[in-house]
């Protein structure tokens, strides 16, 4: 059922607060993890083998050889055209390294290293995310990572789609495996003969990969709780509902059928009028099952607001992956955002062009994350260092800060790494020793 409630609805909250990692998939995630660490590869094709369906040994996971002449030209066009607009981005994006002068003359600033090696997750269950891999892939090359792992879920036939793969090379994948789910986090992670271990991993996925990837946090870094596809939409009446009730299809046919769909309007009539459009485009699409049971689940909510800005304050409790501002002067409403992965302004801005080719990344916070984590940059592939280069006049002017900290701390050791340098060298004596 889609229904229509007021802001103060107390089903707006209970919407709002939807639980990010679903107890089950915890579970899950926690058993199969353990037996990785303990087993390795062997445990790996187990769990391939009974999540996947396919009889993997641990030398068939790596794709090999691959030739591109299966895909189809109008697909290699749009994968090509997609990663040279999300690599102008990433590129552009990436923060700089910079310095200031210290009041003594010295230096102080940061740089940045790409990491080693890391791991991507692309989701490849009820659909091959082609584009996911070049919304994650392109910014770990972007980063200049030189060993970037890719994991896709294979199926029963273990063969990973040729689109897929495609988009994998085209990006900078130096290792593409046919391992899924939560097993292919667990391989990331903890190494295994076949795959060594990475130092972070990204990427989207289902409840239970997100639910195992907050599991090997520590073992390696992640990047966010990337779960389930959510949408936001806030429209003020002057956007077509066709267009509105497309946008918010298009994120409850992902397949988890825990996908999240909200539009906030202001007028009943139009809630109503976009319910209807919702309902008559859902039984046309050819994954109207996937999206009835995000609608059974109650995975569609339409709420009508008195006006644009409260409308716009539920969105924000919500914190969605995608929020979508459908509205007059929507770069002016876009100015009240807190809390959302990505924002899409404006009628020309369907959220599909975000997970296609517009050139941020698609891969964002969802349960309610975007309150606290952000999407994924290049910036996530790399390592941050602070430097300071400070010069006799700058240690002299901190110098009784530095030994009042570490007499107020008890850390005499400190006080003395600063005093030292200016009290006057003990003389040797004539056996060339120090004098005590």
């Amino acid at each position: 059922m889609i229904r229509i409630v007021k802001t103060d609805d107390k089903r707006v909250e209970t919407f709002c607060l939807r639980p990010a990692f679903p107890e089950e998939a915890e579970k899950a995630a926690f058993a199969v993890l353990a037996d990785i660490r303990k087993r390795g590869d062997a445990a790996v094709a187990d769990a391939v083998k009974k999540f996947e369906g396919a009889a993997l040994e641990p030398r068939d996971f790596a794709v090999g050889d691959f030739d591109s002449g299966c895909v189809p030209p109008r697909m290699k066009k749009a994968v090509k055209e997609a990663h040279a607009r999300v690599k102008r981005f990433a590129v552009a994006s990436l923060r700089k390294s910079w310095s200031m002068r210290t009041p003594g003359g010295g230096k102080a600033g940061e740089f940045f290293s790409p990491m080693d090696r890391v791991g991507v997750y692309v989701p490849g269950g009820t659909a091959p995310l082609a584009s996911t891999a070049i919304h994650t892939v392109t910014l770990a090359k972007a980063a200049g990572v030189k060993e970037i792992v890719a994991c896709t879920p294979a199926g029963k036939t273990g063969e990973v789609n040729p689109v897929l793969i495609y988009a994998l090379k085209l990006a900078g994948a130096t290792e593409i495996y046919r391992v899924g789910g939560i097993q292919a986090i667990g391989m990331m992670a903890f190494g295994t003969k076949t795959c060594p271990k990475v130092q972070k991993i990204a990427g989207p996925g289902n409840a239970f990969v997100t639910a195992a990837k907050r599991q090997v946090y520590g073992y390696v870094a992640i990047d966010q709780v990337a779960g389930p596809s959510e949408i936001a939409v806030l429209t003020d009446g002057s956007v077509d509902v066709r267009w509105i009730a497309a946008d918010l299809l298009s994120q409850a046919e992902h397949g988890s059928g825990w996908e999240k769909s909200l539009c906030v309007c202001t007028s009943q009539k139009q809630a109503e009028a976009i319910r209807e459009e919702v309902l008559a485009q859902t039984a046309t699409l050819a994954r109207r099952a996937l999206v009835e049971r995000v609608i059974d689940r109650d995975g569609i909510l339409i709420v009508v607001a008195k006006n644009v800005a409260e409308g716009l304050e539920t969105v924000n409790r919500f914190a969605p992956e995608h929020f979508e501002i459908m509205t007059k002067d929507a770069l002016k409403v876009m100015k009240g955002v807190r809390a959302a992965g990505a924002v899409f302004a404006g009628p020309w801005t369907p959220e599909s062009s975000g997970d296609f080719v517009a050139g941020p990344s698609h891969v964002l916070p969802t349960g309610g994350a975007a309150n606290m984590f952000n999407g994924l940059t290049p910036d996530d592939f790399r390592r941050r260092h602070s430097f300071v280069a400070f010069t006799q006049k700058d240690l002299a002017q901190t110098r009784e800060a530095i030994e009042a900290f570490a007499e107020t701390e008890g850390l005499g050791a400190h006080g003395r790494a600063a005093t030292i340098r200016f009290e006057t060298p003990r003389k040797a004596n004539k056996t060339g020793k120090k004098a005590q």
